[in-house]
Order: structure tokens, then C-alpha cells, then sequence
């Protein structure tokens, strides 16, 4: 953890970011990870979630789902996993690292320009809208991570999601895909690219 002034590169995905702006995080505000993973319902037409799914579509020969209840599934799972990831990395930075900032409460960037190219490629490639590439000032903590070394999006026993949360906290000299936690106070001090012009 660092603290101290520093200049990084964020992606700007959800809402334009103006020329001046200043955010602040601190440990009571959530990022938009928080909300997509912890605040978003998976349902159907009829209002139903994927337990209430999972229940009536379950006999004893199997079950069998229409195309809308089984991207319910899909979706819930999808969400679920990296839920449980988050809660894992959130669990044992509590316990081991809890000077770092949280990835529930922070702003995620990186130190190079190339870095937060990769990540724009990344994101695109899962249909993410890119708006901005912006540059900030952060006064406050940080902490670079391998977003490689995240717990895997599989079904492996929770106690290895538990080892490869502390191997990211670790940090690691070899980041293949660096991301940059920051939080404190935060200005966009220059929008580098804007996509939506």
C-alpha cells in the first residue's frame, strides 16, 4: 500500500468523467463492482429468481428448462461465482492485508498507459462499453495486483479460492494484467480518449 500523491490511467465504462472531477472513496462507498455483484436480481418474466426456478423445474427424472429460465440460470451462476470470488479476496484482505483498499470501494486503474489498453481490449471483448481513457490524481492508498491471480470462475473447493486470494495480495513483479486499487481523494486531471465523440 502507498500512501502518497500518484498519477494512473482509469477506463470509464458507466458515466462520462468530467476535466476536474473529484471523487472520494473511502470505506463507506461502494463501487459499481459492489452493486453488479451484490445488488443485481436475477429473474425471469413471472418474477421468479433461479431457487424458485431450480424448485419447479426439478423431478426425479431431471429437469428441463425454457430458453428464458435456463439464462436466468446461466446469468445467476455467472453472478454468483464471482460473487463468492469477491467475498473470498474481500475476506482475506480484511484479515491478512487490511491496510489495502478494499475492491469493493475503490476506483481501479493502472500505472502505464499500455496497461489500461489491455484492460479497454478486455473489456470490449466481454461487450463492455468503453467511454473514456482518463488520467487521475489519487491522494490516498493503492495497492497493484495481478487480476490473473484472482480465485478462478470454477467449482474448486473454497480453500483454494482462499490460497489464490492471498498469492493476489501478494502482489506480484510479474503482473500479466496489472490493476491498480486506489481510493482517497481522486481528480481526472486530463480525459486522454473519449470513444463517444
Amino acid at each position: 500500500m502507498i500512501e502518497k500523491e500518484l498519477y494512473v490511467y482509469h477506463i470509464v465504462t458507466r458515466k462520462k468523467m468530467s476535466l476536474g472531477q473529484i471523487i472520494n472513496f473511502d470505506k463507506n462507498q461502494r463501487n459499481t463492482l459492489y452493486s453488479f455483484f451484490f445488488e443485481k436480481e436475477q429473474l425471469n418474466s413471472k418474477g421468479e429468481d433461479f431457487f424458485h426456478i431450480l424448485h419447479e423445474h426439478y423431478s426425479s427424472e431431471g429437469m428441463s428448462l425454457n430458453t428464458e429460465d435456463a439464462n436466468v440460470a446461466i446469468k445467476y451462476a455467472g453472478q454468483t461465482i464471482r460473487a463468492i470470488r469477491e467475498v473470498i479476496v474481500e475476506m482475506v484482505r480484511l484479515q491478512e492485508y487490511p491496510e489495502y483498499p478494499s475492491r469493493m470501494s475503490c476506483l481501479y486503474a493502472t500505472k502505464k498507459y499500455e496497461d489500461v489498453l489491455k484492460w479497454k481490449e478486455l473489456f470490449i471483448s466481454f461487450d463492455r462499453k468503453v467511454l473514456q481513457i482518463v488520467k487521475l490524481r489519487v491522494m490516498g492508498n493503492s495497492f497493484e495486483g495481478d487480476g490473473n491471480l484472482l480465485p478462478k470462475e470454477d467449482g474448486v473447493p473454497f480453500s483454494r479460492k482462499i490460497e489464490q486470494a492471498r498469492e493476489y495480495w501478494r502482489g506480484n513483479m510479474n503482473n500479466e494484467l496489472p490493476e491498480l486499487l486506489i481510493d482517497g481523494e481522486i481528480e481526472v486531471v486530463e480525459i486522454i480518449d473519449d470513444f463517444t465523440v
